[in-house]
């Protein structure tokens, strides 16, 4: 015996009427005059009322009164120009229950024409517990902001130690002048890093988070040393007294790269960087730059240079170009092991050359390169490595200054080659 195949009636009333009123939004159906022809369920659970009861009645009773007399100019002007709201795009509306309490809604609108009467089909989404998620939201936010107050407390009661421990160096200074000259040095480095630190008035959340991490260390050791410093001067001890001035230095310079690289995000932000084109020669400027990089390099680090093609007079700022190579000649120390060579090749075409800084570091992980030139970003093989994520995004940002792109190459654990092409005019 063949079985007939199930089928389920969809266009029936019957159906329509189940769907109608097992929906999980509110729906009114009102006329033209604004009365209420239909109500499903939920609209009625909605706003407190029996079944049944809300048919008849005029759509303004769900409305506070004091919106009541407006509403009806604007149910006139939907009248005379019918526009469909999608649900979640309509406007957030208060609505009022049966027992006078209000809560907001969310309300889509469509039209219809049945049996010759313009019927108006309301779709209304209770959103009371949105409106409570966005009010902590915002809660949040608030309690966010004061955390960044705190944070910048914090950093400024870092500063007044660092201003402490100068004043400390001072006096040891006067005792130690013959002996100890590179410790006035290192006492000018600290007062300039200072000095650029209080440039910095308004300080980004980022920047606090950051600065925050990236600078315990330095002045932790700044701070221990200055005190050693004074104990090994009553002793007499030299040796141990130039070891910690070294120590200093190197915290100092450190705090110094920080602090540059702060000073520069903020006026490429403000557009304070002004390009002053003059013609040299590059080879020049790469020597100079290659000489002044190597007591920064890690031990055994040798730094080559290979010059292609015809050199020709470029026409370029040489301070920013200057501050492109540090960036990229540091990177590439800082990420390679001691005794890892670092090369650079310039290429010179027509039009335009190329600089490719050259190492055989860490590499750049697949998946950190398509984040590599966006501000405080760090790989995340970066590991123990110190570094605030903004020197790459700086030299992106200066190579477009001087009209030029940078492109790279690389692969982890291998190394990385950094390419900037210029215009040579």
């Amino acid at each position: 015996m063949n079985e007939q195949p199930f089928k389920i009636p969809f266009a029936s009333p019957e159906t329509l009427s189940e769907i109608f009123q097992s929906s999980a939004e509110g729906i009114l159906m009102v006329d033209e005059a604004g009365i209420i022809r239909l109500a499903n369920k939920a609209s009625e659970l909605m706003f407190g009322y029996q079944a049944g009861e809300l048919p008849g009645k005029s759509l303004e009773i769900l409305l506070p009164q004091r919106y009541r007399a407006g509403h009806v100019k604007y149910r006139e002007s939907f009248r005379q120009a019918p526009a469909p709201r999608k649900m979640g795009v309509g406007r957030d509306l208060l609505a009022v229950r049966k027992d006078g309490t209000e809560f907001p809604v969310e309300v889509s609108l469509s039209h219809h024409r049945i049996n010759n009467q313009f019927i108006v089909i309301a779709f209304i989404i209770d959103i009371t517990e949105r409106k409570k998620a966005e009010e902590a939201v915002k809660r949040s936010e608030e309690q966010l902001l004061l955390y960044a107050a705190e944070l910048e407390r914090k950093v400024r009661a870092r500063t007044d130690a660092l201003n402490k421990s100068v004043e400390d160096l001072e006096r040891a200074n006067r005792f130690l002048q013959e002996q100890i000259a590179e410790r006035k040095k290192a006492e000018e480095e600290v007062k300039h890093a200072l000095e650029r630190e209080r440039e910095l008035n308004e300080l980004k959340s980022k920047f606090v988070s950051i600065a925050s991490h990236e600078f315990r260390t330095p002045l932790s050791t700044v701070l221990s040393s200055a005190s050693l410093v004074m104990q090994y001067k009553e002793k007499g001890d030299l040796a141990k007294i130039d070891k910690h001035i070294q120590r200093i230095k190197s915290s100092v310079s450190h705090l110094t790269n920080i602090l540059n690289d702060f000073l520069s995000l903020g006026k490429l932000e403000e557009g304070r960087i002004d390009i002053a084109k003059e013609t040299i020669p590059l080879s020049e400027l790469l020597h100079e730059v290659i000489e002044e990089m190597k007591p920064q390099l890690k031990e055994k680090q040798n730094l080559t240079l290979q010059i292609m093609g015809k050199e020709k007079p470029i026409c370029t700022d040489p301070k920013v170009l200057r501050n492109i190579l540090f960036n990229l000649i540091s990177n590439a120390s800082k990420y390679s092991e001691a005794g890892k060579p670092i090369a650079i090749h310039v290429t010179f075409w027509e039009n335009h050359f190329d600089i490719a800084v050259i190492d055989q570091g860490i590499g750049i992980p697949k998946e950190d390169v398509k984040h590599l030139f966006e501000r405080f970003f760090r790989a995340s093989n970066a590991g123990q490595v110190q570094g605030t994520g903004l020197g790459l995004n700086i030299v992106k940002r200066y190579v477009e200054l001087l009209n030029g792109e940078i492109n790279f190459t690389s692969q982890e654990g291998k190394g990385s080659t950094f390419t900037i092409i210029l215009p040579t005019t």
